[in-house]
């Protein structure tokens, strides 16, 4: 089998966070990434990665190329980088930076966008992808994101919704999972139990989901029942604005992309 070579160009955290778990397909794919300063990429270089600080280099040995990059950095690096990606599968992780965008810097016909999380990193991110041409989504890159988790395609404009909910919502979840160790330990667990408890708990309820495919209520209601603790708790965090708070939040890191 012929192996896929893919550079990750820009690697930093989301970037690193995808080597580790395409890294866990060496049979499958060679991976080169690349940094300024590349000392951080040490771990990547002992678990088989090409290092590298030469973008063009990277680009001119590989078969796919994901732009890890901040959207300030895109125009730049594509405009150094146009004359290496004929023939090229290329794929923006920036938010922000459109598919028109990304054809006009490269001089590309079809380019791709994908929004992962860092749960690339254990091979369970949600990968969001679209298109420049909506009917043409490659079968190289979705194969590639599913081995780092699951994908799904959306249109190009929901793909800042895509950020928030997907990649942002790492961030939210861990918050919620943060608070929920520190009532543990409130109520008498120490931290490594509470966390222990908690994590599992946490990755039960989303597997229900899963493969149950129930609105969260209908297993909420299995576990309410009338005057007991898990309503009485409930019902608090909702008087203290719970759910409308999360909401909030996920609406104001909405407006901060479009603003």
């Amino acid at each position: 089998m012929n192996k896929k070579k893919v550079a990750i160009i820009g690697c930093g955290n989301l970037g690193t966070s995808i080597a580790n778990g395409l890294l866990v397909n060496k049979d499958e794919y060679d991976l080169i990434v690349t940094r300024r300063n590349t000392n951080g990429l040490e771990p990547l270089k002992k678990k088989g990665a090409t290092v590298t600080s030469d973008n063009i280099e990277a680009c001119m040995e590989s078969d796919i190329i994901l732009l890890s990059l901040k959207p300030y950095n895109i125009q730049s690096v594509l405009s150094q980088l146009k004359g290496e990606l004929k023939d090229k599968i290329v794929v923006s992780l920036a938010t922000g930076v459109s598919t028109v965008d990304l054809k006009s810097y490269s001089r590309l016909d079809h380019v791709f966008r994908a929004m992962p999380n860092t749960a690339t990193d254990v091979k369970e991110s949600i990968t969001c992808l679209c298109s420049s041409k909506q009917t043409a989504m490659n079968e190289d890159v979705i194969t590639l994101f599913n081995k780092i988790g699951a994908t799904i395609e959306i249109d190009e404009d929901l793909m800042d919704s895509a950020t928030i909910l997907g990649a942002c919502g790492i961030a939210y979840a861990m918050r919620f999972i943060r608070a929920m160790i520190q009532g543990g330990i409130e109520i008498g667990f120490d931290a490594s139990t509470a966390g222990a408890i908690v994590n599992q708990t946490v990755k039960g309820a989303a597997q229900l989901l899963l493969e149950r495919k129930h609105h969260p209520e209908f297993e909420i209601d299995k576990v309410t029942t009338p005057k007991g603790c898990t309503i009485v708790g409930l019902n608090e965090m909702e008087h203290n604005g719970f759910s409308s708070s999360l909401i909030k939040g996920i609406v104001s890191s909405y407006d901060k992309i479009n603003s």
